[in-house]
């Protein structure tokens, strides 16, 4: 040994757990330090990241290396060391080299099996198989101590786990393909050694030609008594079953195949151990020529299907059941009200409607096996889970039965089940089997509910195929008097609202703005005036609609339809008591608003109307409020709800807009709220939100501008957004507003903390505008300012948004394009009109809340126009979002800007399709501008979280901000220095 060469000396000591202990001796023969050893010993360990991953500890003033059991063998095997090192080893690490090569030969080569030892007391172990080692590494194994044969055994049980089943998906594939490994039964080894305990886990091959199976047998025809047998299952052919008797002193007796003999020897003795560990002892109770003699009842036959099979499984035994089970343990009850031939047949205007009444018997079905009433009854009297039916077994579970006779006695069949009821169950019913139901239970049942049907004679058949394939419903020609083409959508849009009205069912026309929903129901309106229960009736149609719209209506009944009569009801001056209804003698269509309709609902609600219908039917969405309530109590042979929206942010829009349509289809709020609000908009419930969908849609005709079959030949809408700094004024009062939010967060509560929020919220986004927008007074003194003391360019430089938006009209207005500006504030409104006119050297229209019927539709018309004399045009039209959000066409522009960013997408894309629209030959550009690092940005991406809710029928809202704790609300509000001046 060279003098300079480091000489170490190390110690092993191996723990129970399979653990290595490792400690050394330098040349002087002191203890060598933990560290300095672990740095040379393992210099080449990657594993163990050349050691720094292993742990240190101290016993006797000793420094130890723990190398974790799962490494041993690996690490020994490679023995891959410092070669300027003189390593020399102490008696238990010169015994663990020789081994450690062959076990991890054993290792990588799969030459291991399941522990038999270990099995017995609950544990999965590995141990090497014996046939793979050599003579040297046996003798080795026999000259070690029993603790070092023990913590050998378990690192080699580690290293495997560690090699070969260290993933998730290595350890399932383990557990499928062996489960009898991870049976805590006892019964799986009763009776076997070793050997017979790893062929029947799977482990080791059975070279037998035959394999042993328990079969039931059901009885014969007339017979009660079912029987369980032994039987050898010949292996190349598996439909070859050889019955056979098991004595009670593990004896065998049969005729199988000569060949067989001599692997049967000694096989009976484990069978019998085993079945005896697997089955009650009275199975086990026959005569001694054959335990399994004694007969079954159907009770115990039922018994052992469903309990004392799974344990003969899991116990690794094979077992035939009849082949019929499966199919019928899986077979779900269900009861099913069969329509009578006749029912729904009716004529007149309208056939029946919800509530009217259906004659049906009842049917039950289990499996392909179909009983009536009478059969049922018979079948159930003598309370057997196991019953043979026209030659065919069927499984009678007593949880559904009492199911079935309870929804039986529930409906009064007399009085027949309405129309609504035999809807929603066709409805509900009427996707495809669950074909994965779980069988019969431990406990004797169905896992499943009792699934109650409904079986739809011919006509009604084809009435509710029309409901729900949106393409069938009766076509109609065109009503007299309409003066318009109906495009072919429209038509079939118009159809279909007749065809609801023929059979008594609110609609829905929730066509995407733009497409013309207006014409659809105008025509609608002349085809129910042609009607002859209309004409004998002489009731009128109301139209309910948002005040800013009511001119609107007004010109286009009188532009489309103008023979059809019409009462403006709004206003100081509008009719009342008996003047009101000598005028409906004189009427086919009262127009009113939704304010109006709640301020008159008692006169209104004295009528039963030919029709109601609600434009931009959202305004009834909140179902607390006294507008919506008076609405939805005003009397009609018909209900239709028009809206772009049909629900903006949460279900109970939906259901308020259905209970308006069809009064109580979706039960009561309360029970809506319980059934799928709940379920859909905090759990996320898929099927309850399928259920639903499948519930709406029948109601509902939505169609989209894209939507193929439309071919409006549209141009595109192009979105973009703009992103701008906040200048140094807007940024300092930006973080002065949010840092006095957080101060007063400190000391308010409840509805204060609510109300602070809130305000500082709306505060935020003024200053995002213009800074002079948090002082109110400031900027009405800038709408009153003379031209002369107006100073457009210090306005403009305080607001990067309006510096922005100047650029862009200017070009814009370069290149003859005009434009639609959105903005939720008065102050900036005023503002911008003011700039772009001086700036522009042009009109600018600004429409808002508090612009005149007649003024608006002045301004209206004047942006459409086409063909004014240079500096008379108007290229700019601002507007209030809630102003101008709805009822609009306004066409003349291509561009759409939204200055400052609305909490809800739906109100953003209704007021961007008031360019966006038909009539719309250019492409449309839609600027949405966002501040940077302000709120905005996080309302942005709030808003593109939203943009799924309609069409998932999910929902969100902006409350939930005042419920933020001061740290959530900092972080939400807070201005990033990085986007600020």
């Amino acid at each position: 040994m060279n003098a300079h060469m480091d000489a170490i000396k190390v110690e092993i000591s191996l723990t129970s757990h399979g653990d290595a202990l490792l400690y050394g001796f330098g040349r002087d023969g002191e203890p060598l330090d933990g560290l300095a050893l672990k740095q040379r010993l393992f210099a080449w360990h990657a594993p163990s990241v050349y050691g720094t991953e292993l742990e240190l500890e101290q016993a006797q003033g000793i420094d130890l290396i723990v190398l974790p059991a799962e490494l041993v063998i690996p690490f020994f095997a490679e023995n891959r060391l410092l070669e300027h090192v003189h390593w020399t080893w102490g008696e238990q690490a010169g015994l663990v080299f020789p081994l450690a090569g062959a076990l991890g030969a054993c290792i990588e080569e799969r030459s291991y099996v399941p522990s038999y030892r270990a099995h017995r007391e609950g544990k999965l172990r590995w141990t090497w198989d014996e046939s793979a080692l050599d003579a040297s590494a046996r003798a080795s194994l026999k000259q070690a101590d029993a603790a070092f044969a023990e913590g050998l055994s378990a690192a080699f049980s580690a290293a495997v786990f560690h090699r070969h089943y260290g993933t998730e998906s290595a350890a399932a594939d383990l557990r499928r393909d062996y489960p009898l490994l991870f049976s805590g039964n006892p019964a799986a080894m009763a009776g076997m050694d070793a050997q017979a305990w790893l062929v029947a886990a799977g482990w080791r091959a059975d070279t037998a030609p035959f394999r042993p199976v328990l079969q039931l047998l059901e009885p014969e025809e007339g017979a009660t008594a079912w029987r369980l047998r032994l039987v050898l299952q010949d292996k190349r052919d598996p439909a070859a079953l050889v019955p056979v008797r098991l004595g009670a002193d593990g004896g065998v007796s049969g005729a199988w195949p000569a060949a067989w003999s001599p692997s049967l020897d000694g096989r009976a003795e484990g069978w019998l151990g085993r079945l005896r560990a697997c089955l009650p002892r009275e199975r086990m109770s026959g005569h001694r020529e054959d335990v399994l003699s004694t007969p079954l009842s159907g009770e115990e036959a039922w018994r052992f299907l469903t309990e004392g099979s799974a344990g003969l499984l899991e116990a690794g035994w094979q077992v035939l059941l009849p082949a019929w089970w499966e199919t019928a343990s899986r077979a779900k009850p269900r009861l099913r009200a069969k329509v009578a031939s006749g029912a729904g047949s009716g004529t007149g205007d309208s056939l029946f409607g919800l509530d009217s009444l259906v004659d049906f018997d009842w049917r039950v079905s289990i499996g392909e096996t179909d009983l009536t009433e009478e059969e049922f009854a018979g079948l159930v009297a003598g309370s057997e889970r196991l019953v043979r039916f026209r030659g065919q077994w069927v499984v009678l579970d007593p949880a559904l039965l009492a199911q079935i006779r309870k929804a039986m006695a529930g409906i009064d069949r007399s009085q027949g089940l309405s129309f609504q009821d035999v809807l929603q169950l066709h409805l509900l019913g009427s996707g495809k089997d669950d074909e994965e139901e779980e069988p019969a239970s431990r406990a004797g049942g169905h896992n499943g509910r009792l699934r109650l049907e409904v079986e739809l004679n011919e006509h009604l058949e084809r009435i509710i195929s029309q409901l729900g394939g949106h393409t069938e419903w009766p076509k109609l020609a065109a009503p007299d008097g309409l003066r318009a083409e109906l495009r072919s959508y429209q038509r079939d849009g118009y159809a279909w609202l007749a065809f609801m009205r023929r059979i008594g069912l609110g609609a829905c026309l929730a066509d995407d703005m733009g497409l013309g929903k207006t014409v659809q129901l105008i025509a609608y309106l002349l085809h129910v005036r042609q009607l002859p229960a209309r004409r004998a009736a002489g009731s009128a149609s109301l139209i309910i609609c948002p005040t800013s719209v009511l001119g609107n209506w007004q010109k286009e009944l009188a532009r489309f339809a103008p023979s059809l009569r019409v009462m403006l009801h709004y206003g100081a001056r509008r009719l009342g008591g008996d003047a009101f209804r000598a005028g409906l003698g004189e009427t086919d269509v009262v127009l009113t608003s939704y304010a109006t309709a709640a301020l008159d609902q008692e006169l209104l609600g004295r009528h039963e109307w030919a029709s109601v219908s609600l434009d931009e039917a959202q305004n009834i969405k909140n179902a607390q409020t006294k507008q919506s309530g008076a609405v939805r109590s005003l009397p009609a042979k018909h209900r239709i709800a028009l809206t772009g929206t049909p629900i903006e942010n949460r279900l109970s829009e939906l259901w308020s807009i259905y209970d308006f349509m069809n009064p109580n289809y979706l039960g009561s709020l309360t029970a809506f709220t319980n059934r799928f609000a709940n379920a859909i908009e905090k759990e996320r419930d898929a099927e309850r939100t399928a259920d639903l969908q499948k519930l709406v849609k029948p109601f509902m005709l939505r169609r989209k501008k894209k939507d193929p079959h439309i071919r409006l030949d549209l141009p595109e809408k192009n979105e973009m957004k703009t992103y701008i700094h906040l200048t140094a004024e807007q940024g300092a009062l930006y973080n002065q507003t949010v840092n006095q939010l957080m101060e007063r967060m400190q000391s308010l509560e409840g509805i204060e903390r609510k109300g602070a929020i809130l305000s500082a919220l709306t505060r935020l986004k003024q200053i995002c505008d213009h800074p002079i927008l948090a002082a109110k007074e400031a900027a009405e003194e800038i709408a009153a300012a003379s031209e002369a003391d107006l100073d457009t360019d210090r306005l403009v430089s305080r607001s990067s948004k309006l510096e922005r938006l100047l650029a862009m009209v200017k070009e814009l207005r370069d290149e003859g394009d005009k434009c639609l500006i959105f903005t939720q504030y008065v102050g900036m409104g005023l503002m911008m009109q003011r700039v772009l006119e001086r700036e522009l050297q042009e009109p600018v229209l600004y429409l808002n809340g508090s612009t005149s019927k007649s003024a608006r539709d002045r301004m209206i018309e004047r942006f459409q126009r086409t063909g004014l004399p240079p500096g008379e045009e108007p290229g700019a039209f601002i507007l209030s979002i809630k102003a101008g959000g709805v009822g609009l066409n306004l066409t003349a522009a291509n561009h759409v800007f939204h200055f400052d960013r609305w909490w809800n997408p739906a109100v953003e894309n209704q007021a961007t399709d008031r360019a966006y629209r038909m009539g719309q030959t250019r492409d449309v550009q839609v600027h949405k501008f966002i501040a940077l690092g302000t709120l905005e940005e996080r309302i942005d991406e709030m808003i593109d979280g939203k943009q799924q809710l309609s069409d998932n029928v999910i929902s969100g809202s902006e409350g939930w901000i005042t419920e933020l704790s001061t740290e959530a609300l900092r972080d939400l509000f807070a201005l990033r220095q990085d986007w600020s001046h």
